[in-house]
């Protein structure tokens, strides 16, 4: 290598690393600036900021929340990938939200209806949540392609859709039984064989992290193997960049929405798997609800990448774990949802304003280049 192509590439790393910091600056500048906005709204409403953060921070530290936190960050987690699947394509798959509880009703009614050997029986109810989300996120794909709607309308309202459809089924005449004990109703319990028991990891805690942690990590792990390593991946990146560029290479702009919707789907198929198997092994009028736009909020704060999206999963579910025991010392607990609220206001903000920097940048870089006689590329590099 001559030395004008190893100051090209030093100059290319160099830019590479600063684009890196970058990007990991931005979000931690948001979360300090939600630290700011929050800091000065506790002492607007007469509570001390420092010691707010310490009591939640001594709290989310003890064993048992520590699994809480865990155990939401699981589905917080499967949650943000089904929405960054699309997200990477171009694609808002705002009907998370109803694809995962209708998926989760329908496989718990099947689950509670056969009785199978354990395996079989696990796999059973996920494909069955996977076929379910799939299926009705088919329903947005296919009025995208065959008609041109908007993908964000249309999950829009199968999410309505998907809530009175599952007020219907969840119905002493359908698929709902009384919940001993209780006014509740819900599909008729999984037998043990469908169950997935815990893990007992964290010491000083009988409570369990769901046994689902691991299909969580598998998860994004085909996530972060298929988009980044399969001529797929690249496809569906390349789509969401520019849908005319990849129209002009031959990739075939439907099918790829089609695909990218049914795996967002199978995906969001899965959110209510954890919950489902490891925790209510029924579905009744209280499983969790909001889980997709929860998950929305993480995938933008994680970047659409996995290791982000997991340390975003964390921080929400550590900030939901914590803010119980705000009311017990007279703080209101809302708190939580303003700094969660600022937090995803501002990583988008602060995204733009990277962007933005990082494209200035390069302008000047070029511009000094050309001003000063250089090519932009060493000497007899390969175009």
């Amino acid at each position: 290598m001559n030395a004008a192509e190893s100051s090209f590439a030093d100059r290319l790393l160099g830019r590479v690393r600063l684009s890196g910091l970058l990007s990991l600056a931005a979000p931690l500048l948001a979360i300090v600036f939600a630290g700011v906005v929050t800091s000065i709204v506790l002492l607007i409403s007469g509570d001390p900021p420092l010691e707010t953060l310490g009591i939640m921070a001594e709290y989310g530290a003890q064993p048992r929340s520590i699994v809480l936190t865990l155990n939401y960050a699981t589905t917080y987690y499967l949650a943000a990938i089904a929405v960054a699947i699309g997200f990477r394509m171009n694609l808002f798959n705002i009907g998370v939200d109803g694809q995962y509880r209708l998926a989760a009703l329908v496989a718990a009614a099947v689950g509670g209806a056969v009785a199978l050997p354990g395996p079989l029986h696990i796999a059973m109810i996920i494909v069955v949540a996977m076929l379910v989300g799939a299926g009705w996120a088919s329903i947005a794909a296919l009025l995208k392609v065959k008609r041109g709607v908007s993908e964000v309308i249309s999950t829009i309202m199968l999410n309505a859709i998907a809530t009175s459809l599952g007020a219907w089924l969840l119905n002493k005449e359908r698929l709902a039984v009384e919940v001993a004990g209780s006014n509740n109703i819900g599909t008729k319990p999984i037998a043990e064989s469908g169950q997935v028991p815990g893990m007992a990891i964290i010491p000083g805690t009988e409570a369990k992290v769901f046994g689902l942690i691991i299909l969580a990590i598998v998860v994004g792990v085909i996530y972060h193997v298929l988009l980044n390593r399969t001529r797929f991946g690249f496809d569906l990146r390349a789509t969401g960049r520019s849908e005319t560029a990849a129209v002009a290479s031959g990739v075939n702009v439907k099918r790829m929405i089609i695909v990218a919707m049914l795996l967002s789907g199978a995906a969001a198929g899965l959110i209510g798997m954890p919950q489902l198997l490891g925790s209510s092994y029924s579905y009744s009028l209280d499983f969790p609800t909001g889980l997709g736009f929860t998950g929305i909020a993480i995938a933008l704060l994680g970047r659409n990448h996995p290791v982000g999206i997991a340390f975003g999963a964390l921080l929400w579910a550590f900030l939901d774990t914590s803010s119980s025991i705000l009311q017990l010392h007279e703080i209101s607990p809302e708190i939580v949802l303003i700094m969660q609220g600022t937090i995803v206001l501002s990583v988008v903000i602060a995204y733009e304003l990277v962007h933005r920097y990082q494209i200035t940048a390069e302008q000047r870089r070029v511009s000094k280049e050309l001003a000063g006689g250089a090519s932009p590329r060493p000497e007899g590099a390969s175009a």
